[in-house]
């Protein structure tokens, strides 16, 4: 296994990938999607600790998630057990998937204690509890800053971990290394990765943007609140079947993993 340097204009390819691949088996890819979100929610909803659990299954999900893409890729139908495919590997595998994810919520939960000292803990007390988000508490100045502070911290969290249990699980590098060799794989490829999130970024605009361009059209102003939730969840579930081509275009192996 070894890195590779892609081009910059890879990170679209990455997001038509992603694309082709959920319109190929939509029902499938939505449902396990869907699935994904419910084990999330379901597991928040336990005292206390339900929110660390939740964020501790995130990087076996998400795994879950690209390898049901490579499944459909090569023109299998994934089952709804692929989710838990992180967990039916190796012991040194899951050892090292359940380290993953207590360090993914650590981690987490440090960004969401920092946004705290912004905003007294109401930005972050919303995220991971829940709660009412009404007009006011948007329009705060130390709830904005906290969400801008959230979302900068987590961008270098989330290059951490991109590839990393896709590296435990495919082939087999250890917890700590993964870490250290996503995060190299996502600075070297910063270009394509750049292109990857500025095209997401005006797909999931310009989707907003349509539906409420028709509902305005249509005079229906109820139209958009009606579809704008299931259109977004539909292109999260299109984002995360393109994770899966950005870990194979970025690192090139001698054998083919399973």
């Amino acid at each position: 296994m070894k890195l590779n340097v892609v081009e910059a204009r890879t990170g679209s390819k990455w997001v038509r990938q992603g694309i082709r691949v959920f319109w190929k088996q939509p029902i499938a890819m939505s449902g396990l999607f869907f699935l994904f979100m419910a084990i999330m929610s379901l597991s928040a909803l336990l005292p206390v600790v339900g929110s660390f659990i939740a964020l501790s299954l995130l990087p076996a999900a998400t795994l879950g998630l690209m390898a049901a893409s490579r499944e459909v890729e090569l023109g299998k139908f994934p089952m709804p057990t692929i989710l838990a495919i992180a967990f039916r590997a190796s012991k040194e595998r899951k050892h090292d998937m359940v380290v993953l994810g207590l360090l993914y919520a650590l981690g987490f939960v440090g960004v969401m204690g920092l946004s705290a000292l912004v905003d007294g803990g109401g930005f972050a007390k919303l995220y991971l509890v829940g709660g009412k988000l009404d007009a006011t508490t948007i329009m705060d100045p130390n709830f904005q800053n906290a969400m801008w502070l959230s979302l900068l911290l987590y961008l270098p969290l989330s290059m951490v971990f991109w590839h990393a249990p896709a590296l435990v699980h495919w082939h087999g590098v250890p917890a700590i290394k993964s870490l250290f060799f996503s995060s190299v794989a996502c600075l070297r490829n910063w270009r394509a990765f750049l292109v990857f999130g500025l095209m997401w970024t005006v797909v999931f605009m310009s989707t907003a943007l349509i539906l409420s361009l028709v509902s305005g059209l249509m005079g229906d102003g109820e139209l958009v609140s009606v579809t704008l939730l299931p259109a977004m969840l539909m292109l999260a579930a299109m984002f995360f079947c393109s994770v899966y081509f950005s870990f194979r275009d970025c690192f090139v192996s001698d054998t083919i993993y399973a």
